[in-house]
């Protein structure tokens, strides 16, 4: 009895050592509308470069992930991954702005976008107008 369950261990093993394997070669990364990568691979100091977008004035006044109120006036920004209260330079590549925003959101959720920004920030940016820009995001 004992060999007997010896080959569906080793089968487990295999499928289990398969699995690992091939989830090192997978991808997740989202893509932009135009079918290319949302977020691109930062330079060596760690910089991120994707797609931004801006919060709405319908959201004014609602409470973000992290408990406070949105201000569209504040210089904030919702981030996917970053702790509340960093701190990050985003730059605008289209145009050379920057101004520096506080992640006190989770977001966004729309494919292809790293970094949802408040109005405030969007107006600095210059992203008013044609509503994304491609960006550079420096933890500060």
């Amino acid at each position: 009895m004992r060999h007997a369950a010896r080959p569906i261990r080793n089968a487990h093993a295999a499928a289990l050592l398969l699995a690992v394997a091939l989830g090192g070669c997978a991808t997740t990364r989202p893509l932009a509308a135009d079918g290319s990568a949302a977020v691109e691979s930062g330079p060596v100091d760690g910089a991120s470069i994707g797609i931004a977008s801006y919060y709405a004035h319908q959201h004014d006044g609602r409470r973000t992930a992290s408990g406070e109120r949105y201000d569209t006036r504040s210089m904030t920004a919702a981030h996917r991954t970053l702790p509340f209260g960093t701190r990050v330079r985003v730059t605008n590549l289209n145009n050379g702005r920057h101004a520096v925003v506080r992640i006190n959101d989770r977001g966004p959720f729309r494919k292809g976008r790293i970094i949802d920004l408040s109005y405030a920030a969007a107006r600095k940016l210059g992203l008013i107008g044609p509503g994304v820009a491609r960006v550079r995001i420096d933890v500060l």
